[in-house]
């Protein structure tokens, strides 16, 4: 019989998990993970081997715990905050602060913001992190700050509002909308709308109700939707950083008129509130000054 304390249990096994708990299906907590849907269950089928029991219980529309499984889940989730309180305490003397953003980091700030971070804290080595999560890193602990556009859903973090960035329209280079300087929310709703549901700052509330697009084409990152705005299949709504960031051949960005901007929130964890956050959010904010 297989123990607890052997080898047999291992963290990605846990982190995969959580993930399916809390994303709800396996799909999406590979997405979360940045790993396949088929290593996500293999590392569930591998901790259920390891326990001698079942987790979860899996039907055609949901995912579920088990009696069993919520005694893990509970569990796991005890040992993997405490792995974060490890990995920050080990951090606490080594001089780097690590911020993730889901699209974009700062836009055409960013390196301004590299600039004065080197001015201001010229001991502590920044990390610009992409994770494309709800919390850009702050919930599984790979990131002390994140830059959010979209604030998640439930999870314990803190935000603060640190700008706002006008929107833009991205579209294929020969889109009938393409020879405009602008556009408006009823011209982009005329052809299909590509969205990242989780992590994106377009959503269907954008429009009036009877003045939406006619389909929705969910997509999982930027590249994701770069290549189908890129193909002609669909247009995208961002913030203007991502129109700065992310430039790409056959792919023109218009000023959206009549759209609200998007608000720039910097975060962190409500349960471990980084060091020196007054003077970072401090930071982040002249920028949009």
């Amino acid at each position: 019989m297989n123990r607890m304390g052997s080898m047999d249990v291992e963290l990605r096994q846990l982190r995969c998990l959580l993930a399916v708990v809390e994303e709800g299906t396996f799909t999406d907590a590979a997405i979360d993970l940045q790993i396949s849907q088929a290593a996500v269950s293999r590392n569930i089928a591998a901790l259920e081997q390891g326990l001698g029991v079942r987790l979860v219980e899996r039907t055609t529309r949901s995912v579920g715990l088990t009696p069993s499984g919520e005694r893990v889940l509970a569990k796991a989730r005890r040992i993997l905050a405490l792995l974060g309180d490890l990995e920050r305490e080990a951090r606490a003397g080594t001089g780097k602060v690590r911020i993730g953003y889901a699209w974009s980091a700062l836009g055409e700030h960013t390196t301004e913001f590299q600039r004065r971070w080197a001015t201001t804290f010229p001991t502590t080595e920044l990390q610009l992190i992409r994770s494309n999560s709800p919390t850009a890193g702050l919930a599984d602990g790979t990131t002390d700050f994140a830059i959010l556009r979209r604030l998640p859903e439930a999870a314990a973090v803190e935000h603060v509002r640190i700008g706002a960035e006008k929107r833009y329209c991205a579209m294929s280079s020969d889109d009938p909308l393409a020879p405009r300087r602008s556009v408006t929310l009823a011209q982009i709703a005329e052809r299909p709308v590509a969205m990242d549901l989780r992590t994106g700052s377009t959503t269907l509330e954008l429009w009036p109700e009877h003045g939406r697009p006619p389909e929705v084409i969910a997509i999982h990152d930027v590249d994701d939707w770069l290549t189908v705005i890129g193909s002609g299949a669909a247009r995208g709504i961002t913030g203007g950083s991502t129109a700065h960031q992310y430039r790409r051949r056959g792919v023109v960005y218009r000023p959206v008129r009549d759209a609200p901007p998007v608000p720039v929130y910097a975060a962190w964890s409500k349960k471990d509130p980084p060091r020196n956050r007054e003077e970072v959010v401090g930071l982040m904010a002249g920028l949009y000054e």
